[in-house]
């Protein structure tokens, strides 16, 4: 892709679109209409809305401060540069967490949409055993390079691509507007379910870990590396809400209660839909885009985790290095994946609250600093002054309140 692009001519914006788009849309997607089957349609998208400002604002934040340094800087050298070392280590011991627990999450959904499969196919295979068996294949492609794995994942997105243009289509054509628009309550009766929203949102609009790759691929051109983020973030706002369009305009309010009972797996949701579409071809289009989202999630995840661990614990590039960071990448995610497998919705959950201090709080603060050691330095610089960094930090706040509330159980939640 490099290669056809000439020595002053820099690469089209779509590219980076694409790269954003399809780091923000995974497997993740798969949790939103569960946990927001609560606040339901109209409020929920409100909050989508919400969470996609405050995430794009976060990433411009963090473009703008990495503007003043060398192609290649990243979250430790920046933090570490403008935030000293002890907020580096609490925001490194954030990343490891978010992309470990993400690891855990796409093996849990990994094993049940596989026996899912499977049992279309009329295999029996459990669950665990499923997940087993994808993992290993995954841990293989890891150990291979970066190579192997961009190759793979390359086929993946495009099969989850077409997938989803001939999945939606359909889904759309099924869906019941009274359905969607009412479920039978009242306001307050979706209002009171609307904090729980908040961290899964958040998780669902991760990106900020492409921005460096991207300002080295549009060798330091600020403005066009801001519209890939602009364009890529909306790009993904609107496959959500088609989405979540697709899923509460087809199944009922209070049938997302069974599904969250099973912990919220994937299975679950696209067993649920496909016995309300009664079209086969519809049944199967999402099992396929399922299995798909979640092995380039589960790729490009577990890839990050990876290279994050070979730099922490500086393991080597050869073979054998290689093998120590793979198990040392998947002993504990595949771990407690053998443990809970039902563990999906809970997994991206706390990756929503650790996700708020890399990809949240950590860029607003890095901006500050920046406009402060910087002051007079030219170049792309996100506007608003203060108010778009105070909005960002408010979001955070909240966002922790919420989560901290629902895990001592402070909080009402309808699919339970």
């Amino acid at each position: 892709m490099e290669a056809a692009v000439s020595v002053n001519k820099l690469p089209s914006v779509l590219w980076g679109t694409l790269i954003i788009t399809g780091t923000v849309v995974g497997a993740g997607m798969f949790s939103l209409p569960v946990v927001m089957s609560g606040a339901w349609f109209s409020w929920s998208a409100a909050i989508l809305l919400l969470t996609w400002l405050c995430m794009l604002l976060s990433g411009l934040m963090f473009l703008e401060a990495s503007l003043h340094y060398p192609t290649g800087a990243g979250f430790d050298t920046l933090t570490r540069d403008l935030l000293g070392a002890r907020w580096n280590l609490l925001n490194g011991t954030s990343i490891a967490f978010v992309l470990g627990i993400l690891t855990y999450a796409y093996i849990s959904a990994s094993g049940a949409i596989l026996q899912h499969t499977f049992a279309t196919l009329h295999l029996p295979v459990s669950a665990r055993m499923a997940g087993l068996g994808f993992t290993l294949l995954v841990a293989l492609f890891v150990w291979l390079g970066t190579a192997v794995v961009s190759r793979v994942t390359l086929i993946f997105l495009g099969a989850k691509v077409i997938t989803f243009f001939l999945l939606f289509g359909g889904l759309l054509g099924h869906v019941k507007p009274a359905l969607l628009l009412d479920a039978g309550g009242n306001e307050t009766d979706y209002l009171r379910y609307v904090w729980m929203v908040i961290p899964f949102c958040l998780a669902s609009f991760g990106y900020h870990g492409n921005i460096s790759g991207l300002i080295g691929y549009y060798r330091h051109d600020g403005k066009k590396v801001a519209r890939c983020l602009l364009l890529g973030t909306v790009a993904a706002l609107v496959i959500y809400l088609v989405w979540i369009i697709g899923t509460m305009g087809n199944i009922p309010r209070g049938d997302f209660i069974a599904i969250a009972q099973r912990g919220g797996n994937i299975d679950a949701l696209v067993e649920a839909l496909s016995g309300l579409l009664q079209s086969a071809s519809l049944s199967k289009l999402l099992t396929i885009f399922s299995t798909f989202a979640v092995a380039s999630s589960f790729l490009g995840v577990t890839l990050g985790l990876f290279d994050y661990l070979a730099d922490l614990l500086r393991f080597d590039n050869s073979g054998t290095g290689r093998l120590k960071t793979t198990l040392t990448t998947f002993f504990l995610p595949l771990a407690a994946a053998m443990i809970w497998p039902n563990g999906f919705l809970l997994a991206i959950g706390y990756a929503g609250l650790a996700a708020t201090i890399w990809a949240v709080i950590t860029p607003a603060l890095l901006a500050h600093q920046a406009r402060k050691r910087f002051p007079q330095a030219q170049g792309w610089r996100l506007k608003g002054g203060r108010l778009p960094i105070v909005l960002v930090l408010l979001f955070a706040t909240l966002n922790i309140v919420v989560s901290l509330l629902s895990y001592v159980d402070l909080l009402p939640v309808y699919a339970r």
